[in-house]
């Protein structure tokens, strides 16, 4: 911040004078040596501040890079500052293009664990917008159904989800208690009671005590907590809290679903969810569906009606 303001000081500066040496010129013309010299002195300082800020920006990045590194390698896990996308199966990760993961840890060995943050870019052009998100990937040992739950904490205006993928609303899930003013549970139809087999009363409690402000996503072998802001990982307080998230919720979790079998399948050792439980059934989102309007009124009927008024003019 203080090299910015600098950069900017300088260029006033240097606006400054020059004008004032364009006024001289217009009443002597033997200013010109004052000018040149004027300008080198100006370039110059504008390089030398330019270099300090990007040696200030590397500094930085390269010390907070040693400290992840430094705290993953005290912790069994190993740091990568940056990484292709991830190929895992929730939300956030099939959204958008560019995908890349950033500043995150993995556990080397045990059950693997993945938290950090995550990259992606929707549209193009103009139209380019880049989504930062915190995410932890918990890895379980059985295959469950696909199951959301989606904070109300951090919903948009008029409540609407900040997730980059909207499910149809049929698939909603009440659950007793207030547990529904933390979160919405999204289930596929016909698998209710596989749901409530999962969220008992007490993984519940965890979730509102612990994961609240966070959405979950749970879909294969995989649980996905996430973020809708990324994860400052050099504060000591988020890789406690993340931690403490798998300590519990991903523990309860693990303990609450070591024998779920989807009674469909009929076969435990398979360790399968039929087709039908795989996946939620998704709808457009509503901001989708309101820009879609707003570009056929754009599009359709501004024309027409300015055809229209012309019409009447003539």
């Amino acid at each position: 911040m203080l090299i910015t303001f600098t950069v900017v000081i300088f260029g006033a500066l240097g606006i400054a004078f020059l004008s004032l040496v364009m006024r001289m010129i217009q009443y002597d013309g033997r200013v010109l040596p004052a000018v040149a010299v004027g300008l080198v002195i100006l370039v110059g300082a504008v390089i030398a501040v330019v270099a300090a800020k990007f040696r200030a920006s590397a500094r930085s990045r390269w010390e907070r890079w040693y400290r992840l590194d430094s705290f993953a390698s005290a912790n069994g896990m190993v740091f990568s500052p940056r990484g292709s996308a991830p190929q895992y199966p929730g939300a956030i990760f099939s959204a958008g293009h560019s995908r890349q993961s950033l500043d995150h840890l993995r556990s080397t060995s045990g059950r693997f664990l993945d938290y950090g943050n995550y990259r992606y870019v929707t549209g193009s052009g103009k139209n380019k917008s880049t989504h930062n998100w915190g995410f932890l990937a918990l890895q379980l040992d059985r295959s469950l159904p696909h199951m959301v739950l989606d904070s109300r904490a951090n919903n948009g205006l008029f409540g609407v989800s900040n997730l980059p993928a909207a499910f149809r609303k049929e698939q909603v899930l009440s659950l007793e208690g207030d547990f529904n003013n933390h979160f919405t549970l999204y289930c596929p139809q016909a698998y209710e009671r596989d749901a409530l087999y999962v969220f008992t009363p007490d993984l519940m409690a965890l979730l509102i005590d612990n994961a609240a402000p966070f959405d979950v996503e749970i879909v294969d072998k995989w649980m996905f907590v996430y973020s809708a802001k990324p994860f400052v990982m050099l504060k000591p307080a988020v890789h406690q809290r993340l931690l403490s998230i798998v300590d519990t919720v991903g523990a309860k979790t693990l303990t609450q679903t070591d024998r779920y079998s989807d009674e469909r399948v009929q076969n435990f050792t398979a360790n399968l969810v039929a087709p039908h439980g795989q996946r939620l059934k998704r709808r457009v989102p509503i901001v989708s569906i309101a820009i879609g309007i707003l570009v056929a009124v754009g599009f359709f009927v501004f024309p027409l009606v300015t055809a229209l008024l012309a019409v009447e003019g003539l």
